[in-house]
């Protein structure tokens, strides 16, 4: 597997993967939630077929 040794900056390597991904996680599903209340938006104003 992968040989990885971050010797003393482990601990700093870690965390900022873990935050990378959990900001990326974030945006991800922040993105999704809005498309879809954009998606229900339009829906409720009679625009669905213009969304389409």
């Amino acid at each position: 597997m992968f040989d990885v040794q971050f010797g003393h900056y482990a601990p700093y390597i870690w965390s900022a993967f873990a935050i990378t991904g959990l900001v990326l996680g974030w945006m991800v599903v922040d993105t999704l939630l809005a498309a879809r209340r954009a998606s229900d938006q339009a829906r409720r104003q009679g625009l669905e077929e213009d969304w389409r």
